[in-house]
This record gives structure tokens, sequence and C-alpha cells, in this order.
């Protein structure tokens, strides 16, 4: 028989399954929440058969959105969804290529804006510093080729 007095023997390991079990629970919450947080602006792209561009390790890219009606808008900054002035943007991305100057540089145009909105998006951001600027399109495997 067992007395009053008589120690309960320690146990010396950890029960990790509560820690388990908080950590799958946080797993899907981040993987529920994660599409969520994607924000940009709409934009219907041009499609076109390119390569994709090689991007470079630990360096987000800078994209200047321009929307149908002509609007630019920066994934930079602190109101990404609102339109942006060409001299905002260019400070901007100066500050940013001034401190990381191999950070790539994207123009995502909407299909239905004038050329002329894309040439003053491409001015802006050669006026910023930017010397290697890409284009964001859609594959071309569901866009008829124009002849």
């Amino acid at each position: 028989m067992a007395t009053p007095l008589q120690k309960r023997k320690l146990m010396g390991e950890i029960n990790v399954v509560p820690y388990i079990d908080v950590m799958l629970v946080l797993l899907v919450i981040f993987m529920v929440t994660a599409p969520l947080l994607t924000q940009g602006i709409e934009v219907e792209l041009p499609k076109a058969n390119a390569s994709p561009i090689e991007s470079v390790p630990d360096h987000e890219p800078l994209v200047l959105s321009v929307d149908a009606a002509g609007n630019f808008y920066i994934n930079a900054g602190d109101d990404e969804d609102q339109p942006s002035s060409g001299q905002k943007i260019a400070t901007i991305v100066g500050v940013i290529l001034g401190e990381k100057p191999e950070t790539p540089v994207f123009v995502k145009a909407d299909r239905a804006v004038e050329y002329g909105h894309v040439v003053g998006a491409m001015v802006v951001l050669q006026q910023a510093g930017a010397r290697n600027i890409g284009f964001v399109t859609d594959p071309l495997d569901t866009y008829p080729i124009p002849e």
C-alpha cells in the first residue's frame, strides 16, 4: 500500500501533442488567409508568347500597373490600391532602386489602355533610374494571333 507521504516519480519528458495541435491550427489559418492577402489592381493583360523572366532571389519586384483608364499604381508604398502620380511613383522607385539596384521592374498594363499611357509609365520608371524594365503578359495559349 502506498502511504500519503510517498513521493510520486516525476516525469522527465515534455508532452508535445498540444504544441502540434496548435501548430496545425495555425498552419490551417495561414493557408486560408494567405490567398486573401494578395493585393493588386485588376487589369486585363495582353497575351504574348514570351518566356518567363528570371527572378532575382531576395528581391520583390516593383510592378507599375496601368489600368484601362490610364491610372498608375505601384506595388510599394503606403497606398498600393490608390492611383499615384508620376512624380510620387518616380520618388518611390528611385528610393527602392537606390537601396537595391538589382530589383526587377515590370510594367503591367491593361490590354485596353492607350499606348501613350504605357509609354508614360516607361518614362516615369526610366526617370527613377530603372534600366531594365519587363512587361507582364498572359500566356498566348488562349488568345488568337492577329494577322
